[in-house]
């Protein structure tokens, strides 16, 4: 392979031969001159070429964005981006493209951004606007900390089916699918993995895989598959462990993400992170005259069909409460109802209707559900039967438990919600390299 230099490289390389490689952005044939300004994954660069030069006449049939190989000369020159440019000795045209593009690269000044679905289903040029591909930067980043966190705590990675033999919540919103002579279902989460692993004896893990939910929601923060962010640890007291390891990774991403993109100016959390119950919640929503049942009166309004929890309304709103009082993007929303929590989740005591889950909500959207687990199989079985969840398809899951299993807990974690906050995007699917929703399969 041809050793070559990326385009942010090339401006210590003046008054040295190079070779740059990428998409020609623009394009401007003159009589006796020609500019080429070039893109890769690493910026931009100003190309020249003289009537002189034998490839001159080649330039006429050049289209924007067909990728080239340059060879040439760096030279200072002020106007150009960066300072400097290319003076072309060699053009080797290794992909040329089509004469009409179906969207834009670059918006002419005063013109107006394509809208979002034309845009993803030609994703891979929309993915060559330099804004567009720098979110996926952001992630990989913001990914590196939370990594970075996990060595660094002992975690081990493990890699689940996406395939069950029986859905891995309650059964409802999950993809059935046929698998030989008998009917399998997409993974919800890999809750019931992790939780094997607990007692497997692995004590901390963490998984990046793929989430199917089968929900018919068009909102600007769900998706029918999303790439989520999983951890469990054993031998925790409850579920404030978990709220504690989760803002190490928080704290350790933002610190990778500042580090690489300083320009996002990110505040760092200060820990711990402001934690809140459902009940209080409710008490501050109702002094902001935000209508939601009353914690007094939550168990008439689950009967009455009422749900007793955060509408996107109430999330905003107790965010906002929380950096104005607190100072803090983030908030823990914990003690969630039985009604709201899943059959798995350990409540807070024998006799108590409340559950050791909790949220977080960073900057007014939900990124996190976590929770202490219910290790005790005998308490599992009742749990599920007060759902009236057949126990039958649960049979493997609660042996798990009849063995040996420490107390443990962990979370789901939506990095794609995370992505939108962090670069303030309008959509999750602008955080997402190919999104699925309920009309979407393509490309």
């Amino acid at each position: 392979m041809k050793k070559y230099n990326q385009i942010k490289d090339v401006e210590a390389q003046t008054g040295q031969n190079v070779l740059v490689r990428g998409f020609v952005q623009t394009l401007r044939l003159q009589s006796k001159i020609a500019f080429i300004i070039l893109r890769d994954i690493t910026g931009l660069i100003q190309c020249v070429i003289d009537e002189k030069n034998p490839q001159f006449e080649e330039l006429k049939s050049l289209s924007l964005e067909s990728v080239v190989e340059i060879e040439g000369k760096v030279k200072e020159e002020k106007q150009a981006p960066g300072g400097v440019e290319i003076e072309v000795k060699k053009i080797n045209i290794l992909s040329k493209a089509a004469p009409e593009l179906p969207i834009p690269v670059v918006y002419q000044k005063g013109g107006e951004e394509t809208e979002a679905p034309i845009r993803f289903d030609y994703r891979w040029i929309d993915l060559r606007k330099p804004e567009h591909a720098k979110v996926f930067k952001v992630w990989t980043e913001f990914e590196k900390g939370w990594r970075k966190y996990w060595d660094e705590n002992d975690f081990i990675q493990i890699y689940s089916p996406s395939f069950m033999s029986t859905p891995s919540e309650t059964g409802a919103d999950v993809f059935e699918v046929n698998y030989f002579d008998k009917k399998a279902y997409l993974a919800q989460s890999p809750q019931f993995y992790k939780q094997m692993a607990m007692a497997s004896g692995f004590e901390k893990v963490f998984m990046v895989g793929p989430v199917f939910r089968a929900e018919l929601s068009f909102t600007t923060r769900h998706l029918t598959e999303f790439t989520g962010w999983d951890f469990e640890i054993s031998y925790i007291e409850d579920h404030n462990d978990i709220m504690d390891a989760e803002e190490g990774m928080i704290v350790e991403g933002f610190k990778a993400l500042n580090s690489k993109f300083p320009e996002l100016k990110l505040k760092i959390p200060e820990r711990p992170f402001p934690r809140i119950t459902m009940a209080e919640a409710k008490k501050i929503m109702k002094k902001r005259g935000i209508e939601s049942p009353e914690p007094a009166r939550m168990t008439e309004a689950i009967q009455s069909g009422g749900e007793y929890d955060l509408s996107p309304e109430e999330e905003r709103a107790i965010s906002e409460y929380v950096e104005k009082e607190k100072g803090h993007e983030f908030v823990f929303i914990t003690e969630y109802h039985k009604s709201k929590s899943a059959f798995y989740h350990m409540r807070l005591d024998e006799k108590s209707d409340f559950s050791r889950r909790a949220d977080l909500l960073y900057r007014g959207v939900e990124v996190t559900t976590l929770a202490q687990r219910e290790h005790r199989p005998e308490i599992l079985e009742r749990q599920a039967k007060e759902k009236k969840m057949n126990l039958e398809p649960l049979t493997d899951y609660i042996n798990f438990f009849r063995y040996g299993c420490p107390p443990h807990g962990g979370a789901g974690v939506g990095p794609g919600r995370f992505i939108m906050q962090i670069l303030n995007l309008p959509n999750v699917r602008e955080a997402t390299y190919l999104p699925r929703d309920v009309k979407r399969l393509n490309p």
